[in-house]
């Protein structure tokens, strides 16, 4: 071929082992400019040929040019911007305000450059500002070096110059790829194409047998194929609605986003006069703008306790009117939906308790964030029968968030205009570390129950939360536009998982699940740390978790923190069955911080340089006992406790934590919980009641959740005739260890 752009497609890769067979090494780049084609086309034959084996050997490098953007080829055609703004200035002057209309869209930035190289200055002393020239004459620099980067002379331009120009967006740095070609070890010059397919003929004449048939690439991928997918919120949305399923609530009837004023607001005993009724915070409808049918006998009734009161309530004392209640709007809560069921449930001849709850759009006038959208999802769940108390409220929210994974719950005293008492529903982040906000709850008051026909006696609970923020949080989405609106990335709609609610039968494999995930924070975390000090050169061989091999002779070298106040008495019991499988050297020392040493005092006869390990405890000035160990802090007695655990488990020592059953550890956790941070009184009730049932804290044998409690009673001077027997109990048990 005396070109390439005279072969055919299937012609490329002929050509390229042609010429390779003679120069026995081709580049891409130069190949494609001799050849006057696409380096493109090149690069696409330089694959196939890859395919067929090792026919050839590529290897990839880069060069770096640089091109002139949009802005920068109209400086190479037209000048600079500040040339340009210079040349606009006659000798005489002009007005500023003149010479930025003249300039157009480039003024701003030429008059800016311009006065930087003082070209130009404003004289104010006329009154209006007015450009006048400082240099008789200026060189256009800038637009010299774009038509110099335009040829391809870039190398003449100084390379900071350069960077220069790229921060105005004149320039652009780009980097492509291209192929050098060597033969490879199977490299021929003529390419067979294999056949894909066991034919009839192929059969029937034999030459199957000396045919090389292409072989079948198991691991390729099937053709996708097309279908919907749910949204991220619909999958959260089944899981919460099968929950209240299981929990035997019914769902409510949610269909009309459009609702009136009066069973928004006024059935709900909020005062006409309530901000949220102001249009900064709902979006009311124009057409039809008002309703009209509402019960009138209910009607009545809402009015009078509103301006009169009722039911032994004064009401808010003002002109209740039917304009407001009559106006149109698109929902703010799915309270509204409740209301209506309410009363339906009320126009009944005998009351029967319902179980109720919706998970549909609400509606509010927000400004737009993150973590905000004008339209949003509300889960609401409503109880409803005789003699309801704020504790069933409390039980019935436990049991829901239970159901989600969610045990640790408390609940503050907050305000809503249609719930006496309410309570805003607050869970503890194990990521964040702290109580977040999660939801709200209350009882419906009297105001609004009886006006509906409700028989006195009957109660109301209710609770809600939002569905856009468990799911950001299931998925780990950050901003909401991100999962609702017109900014939704498809291919994330496509692609998520489904939704699974860490949902437990018992307390114990609950308190397992959260347990596995504390350690595995923990040992990322101690990851991490490695890894950085790996990097600083500090050797940190250790086994798989924080407990090493002590093969190495140096398992551990740990420095205590702890206040004179508190001695870790679990130390001393630990140390002593650290001794009996490992060679321990520990001393005890005093801070300045502090006046005088605690009563406890660690010792031993070995060397730290023999010894596998080295525990050195200081009495300090310090908050919690806090463990440093290869660079990383470990707080907190109990925490202290389970890492020593773990290094006797590593030599079979004791079975005193983790290489129990999972059910004790589970339960040793939780007693370590609770013991955390006990005060005298409760250590001293939170015993004696556990040894009621059994011999030690957690079952038949010592663990370490009677080693902290030994120790916390030390510490407090706890002492009665049950703590004294099992003090002793302990005592003898690690003796025998």
């Amino acid at each position: 071929f005396t070109s390439l752009r005279e072969c055919k497609m299937q012609d490329f890769g002929s050509l390229i082992l042609e010429e390779l067979d003679k120069a026995n090494q081709l580049d891409s780049l130069k190949f494609a400019q001799r050849h006057e084609v696409d380096e493109q086309k090149i690069v696409g034959a330089i694959k196939s040929l890859e395919s067929l084996g090792d026919v050839i050997q590529t290897k990839i490098y880069q060069v770096k040019s640089w091109q002139l953007t949009a802005e920068g080829k109209e400086v190479a055609a037209n000048g600079s911007h500040e040339y340009r703004v210079y040349s606009a200035v006659p000798d005489s002057g002009i007005q500023q305000s003149k010479l930025m209309s003249s300039c157009g869209a480039f003024g701003k930035v030429g008059f800016s450059k311009a006065m930087s190289a003082g070209w130009i200055k404003i004289d104010k002393s006329q009154g209006a500002p007015v450009v006048m020239k400082l240099v008789e004459s200026a060189s256009d620099t800038v637009g010299e070096h774009m038509v110099l980067i335009q040829k391809g002379e870039s190398e003449k331009v100084d390379a900071k110059l350069k960077g220069e120009y790229k921060k105005r967006k004149l320039l652009e740095e780009v980097v492509d790829k291209h192929y050098t070609i060597n033969k490879g070890t199977n490299f021929r010059t003529k390419i067979e194409k294999a056949p894909t397919e066991l034919t009839a003929d192929m059969i029937a004449s034999g030459t199957w047998k000396t045919t090389s048939l292409k072989p079948y690439n198991l691991d390729a991928l099937g053709v996708e194929t097309g279908g919907g997918c749910l949204h991220p919120l619909l999958k959260v949305r089944a899981e919460y609605r099968q929950i209240f399923l299981e929990m035997g609530f019914s769902e409510m009837r949610t269909n009309n986003f459009v609702e009136s004023s009066f069973w928004n607001f006024d059935a709900l005993f909020q005062p006409q006069q309530h901000p949220a009724r102001d249009a900064h915070d709902t979006f009311f409808i124009s057409d039809p703008a008002t309703s009209n049918n509402f019960p009138s006998d209910y009607l009545a009734r809402v009015k009078q306790v509103h301006s009169e009161g009722g039911y032994e309530s004064q009401g808010y004392g003002y002109d209740w009117k039917i304009d407001e209640a009559q106006k149109n709007l698109l929902r703010t809560h799915t309270t509204a939906v409740s209301a209506r069921m309410l009363y339906e449930c009320a126009q009944k001849d005998k009351f029967v308790p319902q179980k109720l709850f919706s998970i549909d759009r609400v509606f509010r006038n927000e400004t737009l964030d993150a973590t905000h959208l004008a339209e949003f999802h509300q889960i609401e769940g409503v109880v409803a029968d005789y003699g309801i108390t704020l504790g069933h409220c409390i039980g019935v929210i436990n049991t829901f968030f239970t159901k989600l994974g969610i045990e640790k719950l408390r609940f503050k005293p907050a305000y809503n205009p249609y719930t006496e008492p309410s309570m805003e529903i607050f869970s503890y982040h194990e990521g964040l570390g702290k109580w977040v906000e999660i939801g709200n709850s209350g009882m419906f008051r009297p105001e609004m129950l009886l006006p509906m026909g409700l028989p006195e006696g009957v109660n109301c609970i209710g609770f809600g939360l939002s569905l856009e923020r468990p799911t950001m949080i299931k998925y780990k989405i950050d901003n909401i536009r991100d999962l609702v609106g017109h900014k939704v990335n498809l291919e994330m709609v496509k692609r998520n998982p489904i939704c699974r609610i860490d949902k437990s039968g018992t307390g114990e494999e609950r308190r397992l699940q959260v347990l596995n995930r504390r350690w595995a924070n923990i040992e990322s975390k101690l990851s991490c740390i490695q890894k950085q000090m790996e990097v600083m050169g500090i050797s940190t061989a250790t086994a798989h978790g924080m407990a090493a091999d002590s093969s190495d002779g140096n398992l551990m070298d740990v420095v205590i923190k702890v206040h004179p106040d508190k001695p870790p008495y679990s130390l001393q019991l630990l140390l002593n069955v650290l001794k009996k499988r490992f060679k321990v050297a520990a001393s005890t020392h005093t801070h300045s911080s502090v006046k005088s040493a605690g009563s406890l005092v660690l010792s031993s006869d070995e060397s730290r340089i023999t010894a596998d390990v080295k525990i050195t405890l200081i009495y300090s000035n310090v908050t919690r006992p806090t463990m440093i160990v290869k660079n990383a802090q470990i707080q907190g007695e109990e925490n202290i406790v389970r890492y020593l655990a773990r290094i006797l488990d590593s030599r079979g020592g004791g079975n005193l934590y983790e290489s129990l059953d999972s059910k004790v550890v589970a339960q040793i956790d939780n007693i370590l919980d609770r013991l955390t941070d006990a005060s005298k009184h409760s250590v001293s009730t939170l015993i004696p009641g556990i040894l009621t049932k059994s011999k030690y804290l957690a079952g038949n044998r010592v663990t370490i959740a009677d080693i902290l409690a030994y120790s916390l009673c030390k510490q407090a001077a706890v002492s009665n005739s049950s703590i004294k027997d099992w003090s002793k109990r302990v005592e003898d048990a690690i003796a025998k260890m």
